[in-house]
């Protein structure tokens, strides 16, 4: 079980010394608790203490890597059932499949698709992560050249290599291998051999097994043969699958089944976009799915997007003066928060206007603006902070901002403060084009 920041802390030399560079131990402790910091970090540490605290405070589910360079993902490292206990950490990465046995036109039209796949929202890239090949011809010559076809002009696509065969999989590895791919098809027949190739390639292996125990028995089999990156490998119908990997997750925590503490790795190519969704909610590490029209490909990238952005942390947008338009040193300004969702949708209803202007974007913490202006996060020195730090009067001829209608309260101290007229605009951001078409003539 893990140990509580109390429980680390006795286990601490007590020094506050300040090595470790926190303040205190307890602070170290607090840190150790939530896994944020190595124990190793502390000079005084005995080892019988190091090994309690290594087993305790690392991540219950152990991190993977699959592929190499800028598109490389990494899954696991997860601390909690429900994400607002906390957060999730590492998104699951979803993979179109293509079969070996589909022609090279299809493969690229596929391969074009994941490439080309990239979803602005609030100011983010959402994207796909690789490709699945799958050797349904069961001939190492085909399984190959599809494996040719996909990296030609892609090698850093990370890749899931799917076969049961080891002949089949070491010929595909002899194509990719170097760049990590996920090596999926381990039995209980063949799992010497693939932890063999795993090795070798030093790439992550998938295991199977028919039951969580199987599961954790063959995953306990392949550590003691060498292989340190592993998943599991819970594809099967969806209501098989959510309490498969609901009790894989609880056990992972629990740290009660050592061999359960991997991300877990779903195939979704049979169920589609339904299971695809299931497994994003449901703590599936690394999806594979048949391709996806781009309905249900957007769907299933902001579904992801949601669940894996920090409950506790709002996305923000970096402070500083933006462009609406072309706008010229006559053209208004706008005042808003940092806040990404008030970014753009304000962004948005000011370009449906065609009237360019300048978006003045002060720093709230990533507060609405109604709860900065509550908090006081929204205030005149915050203001006059941002418009000299922006350098918004070298940029106008003008010293008129507008601010939003619920920081009305504020108009009065911002103009004292800063020396810069207030003009207040409405309260919600659809109601712009009308108050640009009556109060900005």
């Amino acid at each position: 079980m893990a140990l509580k920041a109390l429980d680390i802390y006795k286990l601490l030399p007590k020094k506050n010394c300040k090595e470790c560079g926190d303040p205190t131990c307890l602070t170290f402790a607090m840190k150790l608790a939530q896994g944020k910091v190595e124990p190793d970090l502390c000079p005084y540490l005995d080892e019988e203490a190091k090994n309690i605290l290594g087993a305790s405070t690392r991540p219950p589910i152990q991190k993977v890597t699959v592929g190499m360079g800028t598109l490389s993902f990494t899954v696991g490292e997860e601390f909690v059932f429900y994400r607002h206990e906390k957060t999730f950490y590492h998104q699951p990465g979803i993979m179109y499949s293509v079969s070996d046995t589909e022609s090279d036109d299809r493969i690229r039209e596929v391969v074009s698709q994941v490439r080309g796949c990239r979803l602005t929202r609030i100011g983010i890239d959402l994207v796909l992560n690789g490709l699945a090949v799958y050797a349904e011809s069961r001939s190492p010559e085909r399984f190959a050249a599809a494996i040719t076809v996909v990296t030609q002009d892609n090698p850093d696509l990370p890749l899931v290599l799917m076969a049961s065969d080891p002949a089949v999989m070491e010929a595909g590895l002899a194509i990719c291998g170097n760049y990590l791919p996920l090596i999926r098809g381990v039995n209980d027949q063949n799992c010497e051999a693939f932890c063999t190739l795993a090795k070798k390639y030093g790439a992550p292996l998938v295991v199977s097994g028919n039951d969580p125990e199987q599961l954790a028995a063959n995953a306990s089999r392949c550590t003691g043969l060498g292989i340190t990156q592993l998943m599991l490998d819970l594809s099967g119908t969806e209501g098989e699958f959510i309490r498969a990997s609901t009790l894989v997750r609880q056990a992972a925590l629990a740290r009660s089944v050592p061999g359960l503490g991997y991300p877990v790795f779903l195939d979704v190519r049979s169920s589609g976009f339904s299971g695809l969704i299931t497994g994003i909610t449901k703590f599936a590490s690394v999806i594979v799915t048949r391709p996806l029209t781009r309905t249900e490909m957007q769907a299933a990238l902001v579904m992801r997007q949601n669940i894996y952005t920090d409950p506790q942390k709002p996305i923000q947008m970096t402070p500083g003066l933006y462009r609406v338009g072309s706008p010229g040193r006559d053209d208004p300004v706008f005042l808003t928060v940092n806040f990404s969702l008030t970014y753009f949708t304000l962004q948005g209803y000011l370009e449906s206007t065609r009237r360019s202007c300048w978006l003045l974007i002060v720093d709230t913490e990533g507060m609405s603006v109604l709860t900065a202006v509550a908090a006081g996060k929204l205030s005149e020195s915050v203001v006059k902070d941002a418009i000299e730090k922006s350098g918004l009067a070298s940029e106008v001829n003008h010293k008129t901002i507008i601010i939003p209608g619920y920081a009305s309260p504020l108009s009065g101290r911002i103009e004292e403060y800063t020396g810069w007229k207030v003009i207040v605009g409405p309260r919600d951001a659809a109601e712009i084009a009308s108050f640009i078409e009556e109060e900005l003539k």
